[in-house]
Formats: structure tokens, sequence, C-alpha cells
């Protein structure tokens, strides 16, 4: 297959009160992928445009909702192995990144990355992540970053919040559970996630719960 993989959808509101939908995706070309940008103010008009620059490779580019200290921001997953913190000034060009989240724990220790743009919640920002763990098992997880420097991690949950059952680990990819993104409304939290690659579940849970689960770091 071919074509836009992975679309993490951001309400994007700008200092002057403008809101447009970011969307980062994998453009996948059947043998080479590459981070790009769709952006839309109604859904009925489309830009895309590829992201360039160090650190707007691998896949997994997530914007926040608004910008930080004047500058556009994204999570980032340069290595395939930490999440880190990319900000610019410029929408296609993306250069400057900082090491935020790395493994920790047995159920991430191969692969950590982000489940889709963080959210801004009273206590900071919630972020979902996904790890690989043995078996390459997928496995979600969350964690809160500093709402005034989200470089700064303040609490992440030591094991999954989700993981694949017994009857969720066949498929088309198998043993995978995975998201693009979670809604919140209030403090309840819901979670749409992909199941091997051939269905899809939700999950419903608050952030009041996703709080009690962390330890701080």
């Amino acid at each position: 297959m071919r074509g836009v993989e992975d679309l993490r959808l951001t309400l994007f509101t700008d200092d002057d009160g403008a809101k447009t939908y970011f969307g980062t995706y994998t453009a996948f070309s059947g043998a080479a992928i590459a981070s790009e940008l769709l952006i839309t103010p109604d859904f009925h008009s489309f830009r895309m445009l590829p992201l360039r620059g160090s650190a707007a490779v691998n896949k997994g580019m997530a914007f926040f909702p608004r910008r930080i200290d004047g500058a556009y921001a994204m999570l980032a997953r340069i290595d395939n192995e930490h999440i880190y913190i990319a900000r610019s000034t410029d929408l296609a060009n993306w250069t400057d990144a900082v090491k935020a989240i790395e493994p920790k724990y047995p159920w991430e220790f191969v692969q950590l990355g982000n489940c889709g743009p963080p959210v801004e919640i009273d206590e900071g920002w919630l972020v979902l992540t996904h790890g690989v763990g043995a078996m390459r098992q997928y496995a979600l997880g969350a964690c809160l970053l500093d709402r005034k420097d989200p470089s700064r991690l303040v609490a992440r949950t030591p094991a999954p919040i989700m993981q694949p059952s017994d009857d969720e680990r066949e498929g088309y990819v198998p043993n995978v559970l995975y998201t693009c993104g979670f809604l919140v409304r209030g403090r309840s939290v819901l979670i749409p996630y992909g199941i091997s690659d051939y269905m899809t579940g939700f999950a419903v849970t608050t952030v009041d719960a996703l709080l009690e689960m962390m330890r701080p770091e």
C-alpha cells in the first residue's frame, strides 16, 4: 500500500485567535517514507507540504495546539527511540529539537513514540505514548509534560494503560494496539485505537484516572 498513513490531526489556535487544522502524516511511496503536513481551515480546501530539516525525519510528528514561547511546537521521534520537542517559526522547516522522554520500562525498551498531539489540561500537557517491548508487542502509556516548558517530563505511567488482549493479537499486523490521537472533554477521555491493523475499538477513561496511574519523574 502507499499514500497517507498515521494522520495526527490538531486544531491549532494562533495568537490572534485564528483556527487551522494541522495534520502531520507519513507519506509512503511504497519504498520510502517522508514526514508531511496537511493544512485546512474547513476540510473543503487543503494544502499539503513536505516537512524538512533534521528534526522532521522519521515518523510520529504531532503539533501542539498553540504556540510555545512564540514558536510552533511538535512532538517528534527523530531516532525511533525517544520523544523530542521540536520548535520552529516556519511550518515547513524543523531543525531545533530537544529530547524530552526516553525509554524507562521494559514495555517500551524496543521503541517509544507519541500517540498523537498533546492535549492541554489544568496540570500540564497530557500525552499518550506507544511502547514496543518483547515479542514486538505495542502498548499504550501516558505522560504529563510541564505546561510552560514541555521539554520537562513531569510524570509518566510505569505500566501500559492499554495493551492487546488475547483476542486482539491476530491481524494484518499482529500484536499491535495503536492510536493517533485522543479526545478530552471536561475530565473525560475518549481513545479510538486500532487493533492489529484489522479493526478499531474505543476506550473511555478520565484525566484523573490517567494521572493517578503516573509516577513523578
